[in-house]
């Protein structure tokens, strides 16, 4: 085996047998060290070949009943929550972002905004619902929106995002917790929010199973700047805190 190219270590993290009399072995100043021929074994060269990493078709995945029509209501039940440790509180933070065209329904929050241009996506293109899913997930360590319900699979296609709402709520309150607070940005030019505020915040807060005073969002513009200020696109940031029951 060629003896290895120097690596970057931290001081701290140096083996014991290093130190700054073997000028041939350690260069602090830039704080580096030479891998000795014999560093690894042979045996765990080969363990090393042989290694994997995990696929993610490996990783826990959902289904729907089998129907001529995918039901709205009806959420899979296979994926289970199971965080590596119950802490009092955890965080999450979720982002999406979905392309406008003509001819799609700009639906946030489970509401259909009047506008010319709507959201292209697999299902219903909800961005506010679609990153408060991620957020929630994201705080329980699961996996992301697309890997549990992935938009290569057609039972998804224009599926109402209550469906994958209602999931992680379910997959919260089987981990224990409850929502203690959300925090959304939505992020569009056109058109002004104003007007549906309330009623994106009221059927949020209901599909959560939340009280609307623990529930906020916001509404930026983008200063017309990129394809979010030129009205080519939309975007939603989401924070929420989940309190162990």
């Amino acid at each position: 085996m060629a003896a290895a190219t120097a690596t970057p270590l931290c001081a701290s993290t140096l083996p014991p047998h290093y130190s700054n009399t073997s000028p041939k072995s350690f260069n602090h100043s830039h704080f580096t060290v030479a891998v000795p021929r014999n560093l690894f074994s042979s045996s765990s060269i080969s363990s090393l070949r042989q290694s994997k990493t995990t696929p993610l078709s490996a990783l826990p995945s959902v289904s729907a009943a089998a129907t001529t029509a995918l039901n709205a209501e009806q959420a899979p039940s296979e994926v289970s929550a199971t965080p590596s440790k119950a802490l009092p509180f955890r965080v999450g933070h979720g982002f999406d972002l979905h392309r406008l065209e003509p001819g799609y329904p700009l639906i946030i929050g489970g509401i259909n905004i009047p506008h010319e241009k709507g959201c292209e996506a697999h299902s219903d293109g909800d961005v506010l619902l679609h990153c408060v899913v991620d957020a929630i997930l994201g705080a329980l360590g699961l996996p992301d929106i697309g890997q549990i319900f992935p938009d290569s699979d057609p039972k998804w296609k224009g599926a109402a995002s209550s469906v994958f709402i209602k999931e992680a709520v379910r997959l919260m309150h089987e981990a224990g917790y409850e929502l203690g607070n959300l925090d959304a940005t939505l992020i569009l030019q056109r058109p002004k929010l104003s007007p549906h505020k309330e009623a994106i915040r009221a059927n949020l807060s209901e599909l959560l199973g939340a009280d609307p005073a623990v529930v906020n969002l916001k509404a930026k513009t983008h200063e017309k700047v990129d394809s979010l200020g030129e009205n080519r696109s939309i975007a939603a940031h989401t924070v929420v805190l989940l309190m162990k029951k």
